[in-house]
């Protein structure tokens, strides 16, 4: 049988994202919904970076 050793991870993104997702719904847990739209209207970037294929 194989034993396999998981290597420390330098980035975590499901732990990242989790974060992030906590920390969102914190913010705009008791907003109208005017307001939540505001919320991510302001956060979209200006620019974007896509993917050169």
């Amino acid at each position: 049988m194989k034993t396999e050793h998981k290597k420390q991870k330098d980035f975590d993104a499901v732990q990242f994202m989790r974060q992030v997702r906590d920390r969102i719904s914190a913010d705009i847990c008791d907003l109208p919904k005017e307001q939540i739209l505001e919320y991510f209207k302001q956060r979209v970037p200006k620019e974007r970076i896509f993917p050169s294929c």
